[in-house]
């Protein structure tokens, strides 16, 4: 077990991609700390599966756009596992499809709250109890491409949690690695609602390995950023999007 007796937080982990990313880190040995903000069923669910396979895990609806919400979640995960080794920003989402010139301010700042304010939030908070360890965010395809119609807002936010992921790297380095997962077409509720199903379709068609990804395909390299297995990985952003985009 590659992170056997460690801790770590995963955020937005009650389906999809956060949900499997807590699985598996459970499964290599970590407790886990769930955080959730309406997707209390998936949260709870996760958190008994853990339990029933022998590991620790609880989960914690809180919502982290708010200085209270990150800070009851670090302090629930110190309380209950005594520290802090491994993060996962995994909380984030487009909200909605909408071009600047239609995009009212509160909608604009509501898509940076909920995916870039939440990761800063989160990553102050640790850092007053992380003495070393790993840090991933969740980025996306968009903040390199510019993402979809009616995804800037969403794409300029993803952007910087990009950005965000280099400084901090050399800010925290050598202790603390801070690296990102940048998820192009993944089969999850986000693209559910918001993709047209014939631009999946489309995606799958031209993706060179003829798929849109899985939430476990994400984990595992979530798993593999978090782990010793990528000690001399830091500050990178690392593409999972069946080869439609190289950088």
């Amino acid at each position: 077990m590659k992170l056997k007796g460690k801790t770590a937080i995963v955020t937005g982990g009650g389906r999809d991609i956060g949900r499997a990313c807590a699985m598996r880190l459970a499964a290599e040995g970590a407790n886990v700390a769930i955080n959730y903000f309406s997707s209390s069923a998936g949260a709870d669910s996760a958190v008994e599966e853990i339990k029933a396979a022998g590991g620790n895990a609880f989960a914690l609806q809180a919502d982290l756009n708010t200085e209270a919400g990150a800070d009851a979640l670090v302090g629930k995960t110190v309380e209950t596992f005594g520290g802090i080794d491994v993060l996962v920003n995994n909380t984030g989402g487009i909200i909605g499809r909408k071009t600047i010139a239609e995009m009212p301010l509160d909608f604009w700042q509501e898509v940076m709250d909920v995916n870039l304010t939440s990761t800063f939030l989160m990553i102050r908070g640790v850092l007053r109890h992380m003495t070393e360890g790993a840090i991933v965010n969740l980025a996306s395809q968009a903040g390199r491409d510019g993402g979809g119609a009616g995804s800037v807002a969403y794409a300029a936010s993803k952007g910087a949690v990009m950005t965000l992921t280099r400084g901090l790297a050399k800010e925290l380095g050598p202790k603390i690695r801070v690296n990102a997962a940048c998820p192009g077409m993944i089969d999850t509720d986000f693209h559910n609602i918001h993709t047209a199903d014939e631009n999946r379709r489309g995606f799958e068609a031209a993706a060179p390995l003829k798929r849109q990804g899985e939430s476990e395909d994400v984990a595992n390299l979530v798993v593999f950023l978090a782990c010793d297995d990528s000690a001399f990985i830091t500050g990178a952003n690392v593409d999972i999007n069946g080869g439609m985009l190289f950088s």
